[in-house]
This record gives structure tokens, sequence and C-alpha cells, in this order.
């Protein structure tokens, strides 16, 4: 299934682009699509280390939440401002 990784603030930043599409098994939670983002070598070090929100289809989601053909997964870093 193929999934649409929306990437927001220092991560896009970081890809030099603001979403992704990735290719993953039946069956993958939002913890998949991470780990299979961290394994590419051009991506490798854009979620390493960082804790991250996680929104699937524009709905906060846990690390165990099922991922579905076609669906977004957002990755939110953390924000400083002030």
């Amino acid at each position: 299934m193929v999934v649409t990784i929306r990437l927001f603030a220092m991560l896009r930043e970081r890809a030099g682009q603001g979403s992704l599409r990735l290719e993953l098994g039946e069956g993958a939670t939002v913890h998949d699509a991470i780990a299979a983002v961290g394994q590419r070598a051009d991506l490798r070090q854009l979620v390493a280390d960082l804790p991250l929100v996680m929104a699937v289809n524009r709905a906060y989601a846990a690390a165990e939440t099922p991922l579905h053909e076609g669906d977004e997964l957002a990755l939110i870093p953390p924000l400083s401002g002030g």
C-alpha cells in the first residue's frame, strides 16, 4: 500500500520537501512507517532522535495506529517559538 507522509517545520527543512510517498506492506502501522523512513539512506537523519506528534488523516494517532492505502500520515516535530 502507498501512504503519503506530510512533513512539518524542521522535518520539511531537513528533507527539502513537504511530503513523501512511502510504500508499506499491508497491516503496517504508524510506527512501521516511521521506521521505514528512518531506514532510507537519504532520510535516515530526518526522524532520528526527535519526539514526534503523529496524525493520520488529520486525527492525532498513536504509534500502533494501523495505516491503509491512501492514508496521509503527518509527522510534526516539537515546535518552539515565542
